[in-house]
């Protein structure tokens, strides 16, 4: 008898209202040290295979492509990155995860690349994690949709997996003749397209009873996407970059906004010579953007390993004092000329600051998306937790980004360890919808 899966097919709400179950936590700091792994990069024009069947899409990529195996990296080290820029306008990098780095915030601390020059940045990776990064910010204008990229800092002592590969997914807006259209653009008369680190498909090799390490991220423009590992009990070990309490994935469902990484493992139990697809959803219809593909060959053990226990923690604070923190209401997707949040060409620390607190106190942030539409919020130089409705707890994870459904309030906590000036963003998931930014000081 042959047994059929109930499709995934969940709502856009459903999409929505799952991201904040899935989150992980982070890595112990390190002292300093000295050693240095450089890497360069080139954001040039490119042309991407978008369309099976038919002619390539130029888009501006970073090249030579970002092979994943050299862009792992160990705790500890700093990286020193040489880009160029070889598009007609100013880029800023804009890094995901890295805590306690003010030089590296960009617009704020980080002055951006001119067309046509090289400029070095440099970012202590001082705990292990999935790291993402991306060109966009401030660069709204630009007349392709720019890229990102995402690796690799290990822990000190990694976890036993047979395979560990990192996924970064990556949206597409086409015109009937098949140009790559940049966010803020009208997507009237468009199609959308996932690649899954630069291809239309991906296969993972697997033997039977080998353990997966799969580090997924959303590095779309706008999108929420979700995945499905049919088959398979797969387990979240990370979120944001931070280790958590290994907990299952719900019938193999991990839901991301842009920028989120996710890392999850599980054992490849299907017989030798199985094919089980990953699907990607959108709040539209599933697609497979990725197959788990065993070998023939016999399995690598005769039974899968035991559970895996969690990731080393990563030095965040076990509690975060709640009472006599500082309390801050904030609002996103406010209508000018209401608004307190602004683009980036208007971002500066002359502008007031959403709040200053003394380094070493709690802050508790009340946020209200205002919007009609779920918007995005993303923190830069500290993780937080999402507080429980009463303010008595959080939830098992820590978080660098948090989606927001319309008209929802959510409360999160932080320590405020890291001084310097810090920027956060607000965007709406709509393809057209701006980025919007206000920053905090941490004395």
């Amino acid at each position: 008898m042959t047994v059929r899966e109930r499709p995934f097919r969940p709502s856009r709400r459903a999409v929505l209202a799952g991201l904040g179950a899935v989150v992980l936590s982070p890595n112990m700091p390190v002292k300093a040290q000295t050693t240095r792994a450089r890497r360069s990069l080139r954001l040039q024009e490119a042309t991407l295979r978008l369309r099976p069947g038919q002619p390539e899409t130029m888009v501006w990529r970073f090249t030579p492509e970002m092979d994943a195996n050299n862009w792992v990296f160990r705790r500890g080290e700093t990286l020193e990155l040489d880009l160029t820029n070889a598009t007609g306008s100013l880029i800023n990098l804009n890094w995901y995860g890295q805590d306690n780095s003010a030089g590296a915030v960009p617009l704020l601390a980080q002055a951006g690349i001119a067309a046509g020059q090289t400029a070095t940045r440099a970012v202590a990776l001082q705990k292990a994690g999935t790291r993402f990064f991306e060109a966009r910010i401030g660069s709204e204008g630009a007349t392709r949709p720019l890229p990102c990229g995402a690796f690799v800092v290990r822990e000190t002592t990694p976890p036993e997996v047979d395979r560990d590969e990192l996924l970064l997914i990556e949206d597409w807006r086409l015109t009937p003749d098949g140009t790559a259209i940049a966010p803020g653009e009208s997507g009237t008369d468009t199609s959308t397209v996932y690649t899954i680190n630069g291809q239309l498909d991906w296969i993972i090799a697997a033997r039977t009873n080998q353990r997966l390490r799969l580090r997924f991220v959303n590095g779309c423009q706008r999108a929420v996407i979700a995945f499905r590992i049919a088959d398979h009990d797969v387990r979240v070990m990370a979120i944001d970059g931070v280790p958590t309490e290994p907990f299952p994935a719900r019938d193999g469902r991990l839901i991301l906004a842009p920028g989120t990484r996710v890392d999850v493992m599980f054992d490849a139990t299907r017989p030798p010579a199985s094919r089980s697809q990953i699907l990607l959803h959108d709040g539209t219809a599933p697609r497979p953007i990725a197959t788990l593909s065993y070998s023939a060959d016999a399995p690598v053990r005769d039974t899968p390993l035991p559970p895996a226990p969690a990731l080393p923690d990563s030095g965040l604070p076990a509690r975060i004092p709640l009472q006599g923190a500082q309390r801050v209401e904030l609002a996103i997707g406010v209508p000018a000329p209401e608004a307190d949040w602004v683009a980036a060409d208007r971002i500066s620390t002359h502008l007031a600051p959403a709040f200053r607190v003394k380094r070493g106190r709690s802050v508790v942030l009340a946020i209200s998306n205002r919007a009609a539409t779920p918007v995005t919020f993303h923190i830069h130089g500290h993780h937080f937790r999402l507080l429980d409705r009463l303010d008595d707890g959080w939830k098992p994870f820590w978080l660098d980004t948090l989606l927001f459904d319309a008209g929802q309030t959510q409360r999160i906590a932080f320590l405020a360890e890291h001084p310097g000036s810090w920027l956060m963003e607000a965007m709406g998931i709509e393809w057209t919808a701006p980025r919007l930014l206000r920053w905090f000081a941490v004395e």
